[in-house]
């Protein structure tokens, strides 16, 4: 499926020999659920991210990186394999289940293959689409593995949440979604970052760093940790609402639901919780609301990002890793009509990337090069000194990140019903039924205005490398 022989080939070639390339650098990947390139070092200067901009002052910034699919699991798939898959969110378990069926025609994940490669690869929090990894009713059976054999460990700490279900949606002290439509959209309650399910998750990311860090002069580690806010309910602490009450949003850009055949929704991921019985799209007090809240989460999950960077200091370990962090898809707040992901306008697609790297000779720089998800494992190979995996669908980033005036490549991303490839100039959308949108990103409309029907040589020749690019994945 995957060029089979290919890989087994490289795989046994290369024999995964730590003592051939010895000890390698540190890896902190750093996911964060639902984040727009909402922070003050993306342009945003009415967001508060003060550690996630000390992290793009030693690193550089992929201003124009897209994800695979505007959904956490199949992004997700796409990161930790680097592979075009699946569009659903149960892409990465239906990769166990192959498997499990024959493991020889299933390529090895990034961890995997740091793991192979001499490292010890620990997952906290949500860094698959399972919150710690597991499946089962609550997400906590150990005999339904997301990804088997690929982490040493896979941790979420459920807390008073009880379980991973529990924390994945969970609110302030314990509380735990059951019904969608009595929990609220959103809240801010006093109390210190414990009294949400993030901080849980990075406590026991400090604790497995503290482990990491005793043995890391003989064996270097992946610790991949998983923030979950600001996905839905936007809740968080109090402390980091006051940086909102008072602020001035800028106005929401193109808030109409667009015209004609599209991959609009009515935001049922976001409509069906408590909402007061109130409306964003026609209540302008209750949108501002909303997105200040959404805010609040970002900065919530910018202090977290602080305390995993200040404990690697700690350790004096900042010089001997690599950091990434990676938004698995956007999130539209208005644009469009919708408030939440699965669409495949740019919102739902732009997300941000930091590299950061000992002695990488562009820091703090930025680059407008375009980029895909699925880079970051040959590039995270790359700089690690290890054996390029030959299988992978992405290209490594590390001339972008030697040289930030590169120009990157398109990128492609899907759903289950279109398909969308970006351009420097186009975002071309083909629909399963046939049907085609055309965006002009050089022209003031952008993606409101389709025009397809008067350029069909552009839609023609787009849809030809949309089609051979997805086809690798066949």
């Amino acid at each position: 499926m995957f060029r089979n022989a290919l890989w087994i080939v490289v795989f046994t070639c290369l024999g995964y020999s730590t003592s051939v390339h010895g000890q390698g650098p540190n890896v902190v990947l750093i996911c964060v659920d639902d984040l727009r390139p909402e922070l003050n070092c993306f342009g945003k200067d009415y967001i508060h991210s003060p550690n996630i901009d000390a992290l793009a002052e030693r690193g550089m910034r992929f201003r124009r990186h897209f994800v695979q699919a505007p959904t956490c699991g199949a992004s997700r798939y796409a990161m930790l394999t680097g592979l075009y898959g699946p569009a659903g969110n149960h892409a990465l378990f239906d990769r166990a289940k192959r498997l499990d069926r024959d493991a020889v025609d299933v390529p090895p994940s990034m961890p995997k293959w740091f793991r192979n490669n001499g490292y010890t690869t620990v997952s906290v929090g949500k860094v698959s689409h399972h919150p710690g990894g597991r499946g089962g009713p609550d997400w906590d059976d150990s005999a339904i593995p997301e990804m088997p054999g690929d982490w040493d460990r896979h941790l979420l700490p459920a807390g008073p949440w009880q379980h991973p279900r529990g924390a994945m949606h969970g609110l302030a002290n314990g509380e735990i979604r059951k019904n969608a439509k009595n929990m609220d959209l959103f809240q801010s309650t006093e109390g210190d970052d414990s009294i949400y399910p993030d901080g849980l998750i990075v406590e026991e990311s400090l604790s497995q760093l503290d482990r990491l860090a005793a043995s890391s002069d003989t064996k270097p580690f992946f610790l991949a940790v998983g923030i979950i806010r600001p996905h839905l309910p936007f809740g968080a602490p109090a402390k980091y609402m006051q940086h909102y009450r008072d602020a001035e949003l800028p106005t929401t850009p193109h808030p109409e639901k667009p015209a004609g055949k599209t991959t609009w929704h009515g935001s049922g991921e976001f409509m069906k919780y408590n909402r007061w019985g109130k409306t964003p799209n026609t209540d302008h007090e209750f949108a501002l609301e909303v997105r200040r809240h959404y805010a609040a989460c970002v900065s919530y999950a910018d202090a977290q990002v602080g305390r995993v960077t200040q404990r690697l200091a700690k350790h004096g370990l900042t010089e001997n890793t690599i950091i990434v962090l990676w938004g698995d898809h956007g999130w539209h707040l208005g644009e469009h009509a919708i408030w939440g992901k699965h669409a495949l306008f740019e919102e739902s697609l732009h997300s941000p990337m930091i590299i950061s790297y000992p002695g990488m000779p562009q820091a703090g720089k930025s680059t407008d090069a375009m980029v895909e998800t699925l880079d970051l494992f040959p590039t995270l190979c790359d700089l690690a000194n290890l054996p390029a995996p030959e299988y992978v669908d992405g290209q490594s980033l590390q001339p972008i990140l030697e040289s930030p005036n590169e120009t990157g490549h398109p990128a492609v991303a899907y759903t289950s019903k279109a398909k969308t490839i970006r351009t420097d100039k186009y975002r071309l959308i083909v629909h399963r039924g046939g049907e085609t949108e055309l965006y002009n990103h050089e022209s003031p409309d952008g993606e409101t205005s389709n025009i397809a029907a008067a350029n069909q040589t552009i839609v023609s020749t787009l849809k030809k490398q949309l089609n051979a690019r997805l086809q690798v994945a066949k």
